[in-house]
């Protein structure tokens, strides 16, 4: 009797010394939330935008903010750069909101060529940047497969497809995705006429449309338009445009006056544990983890930067 209880003793000890640490691990392994990952984050996982590559777009309702994306349409960003450095969109109009599809401006009488607006400096057109050799394009795979690309992640913030047996990647058609109007040739457009991408992602444009970038700023703005009633979302009255103020490239923007905006990198622990979250959900709210999320249903987080330097 006297061994066994010893032994007894001695296990319980045991048990009650180990518990605790058992519970700190557990709780160190608990999956986080989002809000978890982000509130963790350190200042080397953020980004501040590049002034160089944000176009500044003001209109009544407020403040929009690309950023472009030179590495995946480098011949196009430079054509927008020259377009915007000649102000050439100061004045124009949005002239179509598709519901669940895009929001597109330009000018509105780019049919007529006494009307038209000059393009001055800037190229009249362009072959299209449907895709780009796989380089040196920083990469970040999401683990779960995609409909429309061999391979999807991120690189430096914009969601990316990539075939690597052909050695090509390009930019997905995710919501808020910016993309060049053309006709039906694929070296019709140059520019001038750009879109966004308003509803759910039409990832059938993929290498068809060549894509310059993202609005990193402003989407509810957009959002909020009212929907054009012509064929394709196309406004059918003057009135009925939404007149832009002005678009500026961010470098031409009194530094006062730019917006303190940071990115959260994408190649970055933080970023993949991101990631996970969005994969299994484990907010109070979810009973149910998907195992899974496509692309465009990872958001990449934006925030108003310290304002200490």
């Amino acid at each position: 009797m006297p061994h066994r209880l010893f032994s007894t003793i001695a296990a319980a000890s045991l048990l009650f010394l180990c518990a605790p640490h058992v519970g700190a691990a557990e709780k160190e392994s608990k999956p986080k939330t989002m809000s978890e990952v982000l509130a963790a984050s350190k200042p080397a996982d953020w980004r501040k935008l590049d002034p160089d590559n944000t176009v500044y777009l003001d209109f009544a309702a407020g403040r929009v903010l690309i950023e472009l994306a030179p590495d995946y349409a480098p011949a196009h960003v430079a054509n927008i750069k020259t377009l915007l450095r000649q102000h050439y969109f100061d004045g124009l109009a949005i002239l179509r909101v598709h519901d669940n599809y895009v929001v597109q401006w330009g000018d509105p009488d780019s049919g007529e060529k006494e009307k038209a607006r000059p393009f001055g400096e800037a190229k009249r057109s362009l072959p299209g940047e449907f895709s780009q050799a796989i380089a040196r394009q920083a990469f970040t795979p999401l683990p779960d497969g995609d409909v429309y690309a061999p391979q999807v992640g991120w690189s430096n913030g914009f969601p990316v497809a990539r075939d690597a047996k052909a050695g090509q990647t390009w930019m997905a058609h995710c919501y808020g995705m910016v993309g060049v109007g053309r006709d039906t040739a694929s070296d019709s457009g140059n520019g001038a006429e750009l879109y966004v991408v308003l509803g759910h992602s039409p990832r059938h444009l993929d290498r068809n449309v060549t894509l310059v970038g993202r609005v990193v700023q402003g989407m509810e703005l957009l959002a909020a338009l009212p929907r054009g009633s012509g064929a394709l979302g196309f406004y059918e009255k003057p009135e009925q445009r939404v007149a832009l103020k002005t678009l500026r490239l961010g470098s031409e923007v009194p530094e006062a006056q730019r917006s303190r905006l940071e990115l959260l990198r994408t190649d970055t622990p933080t970023f993949t544990a991101l990631v996970e979250s969005r994969r299994n959900r484990h907010d109070d709210w979810y009973l149910y983890q998907a195992g899974k999320v496509e692309l465009c249903n990872v958001p990449v987080p934006v925030r108003v930067a310290d304002a200490k330097p």
